[in-house]
This record gives C-alpha cells, sequence and structure tokens, in this order.
C-alpha cells in the first residue's frame, strides 16, 4: 500500500497533527470585546476526516484543531433513532454530537480563557426533522453543564469565557445566534481557484470595513466538479496567508475565517491581528 504524501506549509496542513499550537491565545483579550470585533480561526466541516478527496476536509482530530487555535467549528448531524451522529453528506463521520460537545468542553475547562463559536447545522435533509430542535435543546441542556451560550444576543468575550457559543440556523426556535443575522461569505460550489479567491477577498474586504456589531464569517473552503476540499485549500490557503500578512501591522478586524486544512501560519496571523485591533478598541472605549 502506497502511504498518501503529506504535506505541511505555514497555509496548508494534511498531516496528522499541528507542528505547534495557541491554545491559550483568547486569555490576553480585554472582556469588554465583542466576538463580532475579534479575528478568528475557523474550520469548514470540523468533523469531516473519512470518506475520500471530495468529502475530507480537515486532517487534524477536534482535539488537535482546538489546540491549533481555531475557535470557530462547523458540526454537521443527522437525527438518527434519537442520536445526533456527525456527517458530512451522506458519510458518517465516527463520531457524535456527544462526542463533540464532550472534547470542546473538555479543552474549555483546560483553558478557561477561551470561547469557542460552534455552528450547528442539520446535514442535507430531504425533509426537515422536525424533532432535531427539540433534541438539540436537550443535548445542550443536560450534557452542556451550563457552559453553553444559547441566547440570541452575540456576547462580549468577557461573558463566554470557558463557554462554547452556538450559531444556529433553525426555523421557529433560537438556540443560539441565528445564522441569518450574520455576514456570511460562503461560496461554497467552486467552479474555479481564480474565481473562488476574488470572493474570499471580497468578503474579506466587507469584513475590514463592516458593521462592527455583525459577525462576519469568510469561508475560503469549496468543492467542485473539476476539483476537491484538499486540492482547493492547497490553491486557496496560501493566497490567504499572503493576503493577511500584507496588512500585519495594521489594526484590522478579519472576523471568522474559515479553512479546510489549515496551517498554524496562518492561523497565527489571524490570532496575531487582534494585538492591534485591541490596541485600538481599549482606546476608543475610554473617548
Amino acid at each position: 500500500m502506497e502511504i498518501e504524501e503529506l504535506e505541511q506549509t505555514e497555509a496548508f496542513d494534511n498531516s496528522p497533527w499541528p507542528v505547534t499550537t495557541l491554545p491559550d491565545w483568547m486569555s490576553c483579550l480585554p472582556d469588554h470585546l465583542s466576538l463580532s470585533q475579534i479575528s478568528i480561526p475557523g474550520t469548514h466541516d470540523s468533523m469531516s476526516l473519512f470518506g475520500g478527496s471530495k468529502i475530507r476536509c480537515q486532517s487534524w482530530p477536534l482535539e488537535a484543531q482546538l489546540m491549533a487555535g481555531v475557535r470557530f467549528l462547523d458540526i454537521r448531524c443527522k437525527l438518527e433513532g434519537g442520536n445526533f451522529l456527525i456527517y458530512h453528506v451522506n458519510t458518517f463521520q465516527k463520531a457524535t454530537f456527544s462526542d463533540v460537545l464532550k472534547d470542546t468542553l473538555n479543552f474549555l475547562q483546560q483553558h478557561p480563557q477561551e470561547a469557542i463559536l460552534m455552528r450547528v447545522k442539520e446535514e442535507l435533509p430531504i425533509i426537515p426533522n422536525i424533532g432535531f430542535a427539540p433534541r438539540l435543546r436537550r443535548y445542550l441542556d443536560e450534557e452542556g453543564g451550563g457552559r453553553v451560550w444559547a441566547k440570541e444576543a452575540l456576547p462580549t468575550l468577557g461573558q463566554v469565557r470557558g463557554k462554547l457559543v452556538i450559531l444556529e440556523e433553525l426555523k421557529n426556535e433560537v438556540l443560539g445566534v441565528p445564522y441569518e443575522e450574520l455576514s456570511v461569505g460562503d461560496a461554497w460550489h467552486v467552479l474555479s481557484p481564480e474565481r473562488k479567491w476574488e470572493q474570499v477577498q471580497e468578503h474579506l474586504g466587507v469584513a475590514t470595513t463592516g458593521n462592527q456589531a455583525v459577525l462576519h464569517l469568510t469561508f475560503c473552503s469549496g468543492n467542485g466538479l473539476f476539483t476537491n476540499p484538499e486540492a482547493l485549500a492547497k490553491e486557496i490557503n496560501p493566497r490567504c496567508y499572503e493576503y493577511l500578512r500584507a496588512r500585519t501591522g495594521e489594526a484590522v478586524r478579519w472576523g471568522v475565517v474559515i479553512m479546510d486544512f489549515p496551517g498554524v501560519g496562518v492561523i497565527q496571523t489571524i490570532t496575531e491581528s487582534n494585538c492591534k485591533t485591541r490596541s485600538v478598541h481599549t482606546t476608543a472605549s475610554h473617548l
């Protein structure tokens, strides 16, 4: 059997574990910042480690992503037999929502100055399951241990240190910050890497200049007839890394930057942008 070649760069990494970690990067940020004012690295389809080139979006397990500094998770579930199972399209990812909650809350217990945003979505239902929202509520109530922010209002960092912040896409239910109220750039169907990068760059521009009270999410990920998540990440992640690095030293709010197969360099670049924006926000708060 041929051993799959693993690539590891500052921008793209498909190895099993990051070479360096940033487990406590939020600890230096002030409590008064809204989550919408912070630059946050995230992963798309965070649990999608299995299923071949058209399905697989990550190589690091959840614990590794959190240790590397990822603070936005994209979790896709299907309700089967009363349980939430993690899927990407129709491929089971060998995990349950209980597993995700346990691992995430364990991380937060060990790193109580951090906060994690989690988008929770029902994965490609033919007909939306009417039991999805009530079951999600039970999970959050019974297994959340009082460390889940399931309110509609977007919190400040101080309100949610050590907690999980739910971003939900449910109709007629409020179990977290409504996803439809966010500014989302997610052009996931990719015709060409060049066009995809144009769309990513455009939304990153919106994030830097847009309303600071609105949470901006920019997905660098995608799939298409002539590409797959890993191949696209090899193209887009380095462009994103260089684009962000070009503004190093400036006060820039990038919002949530969401990737497949991120490298530690691009994650660190996103987190370090907060060192500049922090001084601006702190100064403004005393005017």
